[in-house]
């Protein structure tokens, strides 16, 4: 029986799921603080349904990080064996505290189980780079602040969006950390960690700018979700007055889990591609600053 990718990832699966627990337990209480008139108003099924939504948005976050540190055929069993260890200890050390007698181990199990089918239904629209701060990454954690204060009965109430917003933008150098010392290089293990964009690239790993010069391929691009992940890029940019510069580049973890094979034929493809986009945007941007608005094929 071939073993089971999360096996490596035991420490880091553990960590996640107490960081998730704790991040959503102490953000229930700062929801509650935000508004105390509304918190003498809420039921302890709104308090299970902030948490719940809490955690939805946290396995979203978890598994667009991942992306980022775990080898893409062994994600699927990354983000399933998470699921279980957050089920595990949400029903053995946290449930009790926040559930009344209608809430039992079963339906703790089913909870985190229907939460995680509905997270990437309901943030995965969102196509942001997780660690970079952007308006689209902003228009994610405002939507889901929205959805915390109308489960809390005040849809649209300041103090509570506030604070959920807070909350949940805070949380992502927090789980970031987690997979950076998880994934620190240790031997040939370090394969799992994103590439150093200060690495000498191989031969393979470098195209031929319009220029001349080798450029390596760039650091990690686009999100977690197998739609949202940017796999290669293409750039094109005017360096200096005449000079155009054109370089592709791949995400990190995909460059690692191709065959070298794959790879040259790849890089062969790729250079072939950049070739023709350099050259028929050098001719963009020479008829535009000849002052020529007739567009240039599809460029």
């Amino acid at each position: 029986m071939a073993p089971n990718p999360s096996e490596n990832y035991t420490g880091i699966l553990k960590d996640l799921a107490h960081t998730m627990m704790s991040v959503s337990r102490e953000s229930v209480n700062l929801i509650k603080r935000s508004d105390q008139q509304q918190a003498l108003k809420l039921q302890r099924k709104q308090e299970w349904d902030i948490y719940l939504e809490f955690l939805r948005m946290l396995f979203n976050l978890v598994d667009r990080l991942s992306a980022f540190y775990i080898p893409i055929q062994a994600q699927r069993d990354f983000m399933n064996s998470l699921e279980d260890s957050v089920s595990h200890e949400l029903k053995t050390v946290l449930a009790p505290s926040l559930s009344s007698t209608e809430i039992d181990d079963m339906e703790v199990m089913l909870s985190v189980g229907q939460t995680v089918a509905e997270s990437r239904e309901v943030y995965e629209r969102f196509k942001f780079v997780v660690t970079d701060q952007t308006k689209e990454r902003d228009q994610y954690f405002q939507f889901f602040s929205e959805r915390v204060a109308s489960k809390a009965g005040a849809t649209g109430k300041e103090q509570i969006t506030s604070a959920a917003f807070l909350c949940g933008s805070a949380v992502v150098p927090a789980l970031k950390s987690l997979f950076d010392d998880a994934t620190k290089p240790k031997g040939e293990a370090s394969s799992s960690a994103p590439a150093s964009v200060d690495e000498k690239p191989k031969a393979e790993d470098s195209i031929v700018t319009q220029s001349g010069s080798a450029t390596p391929l760039g650091a990690p691009v686009g999100t977690s979700g197998e739609a949202l992940i940017k796999l290669i890029s293409v750039v094109s940019r005017v360096q200096g007055d005449e000079e155009v510069e054109t370089w592709w580049g791949l995400h990190p973890q995909f460059r690692n889990d191709l065959p070298p094979q794959e790879a040259k034929e790849l890089a062969k493809h790729m250079n072939r591609v950049t070739r023709i986009v350099g050259e028929r945007y050098a001719v963009v941007v020479s008829l535009a600053k000849a002052g020529v608005s007739r567009p240039v094929g599809h460029a």
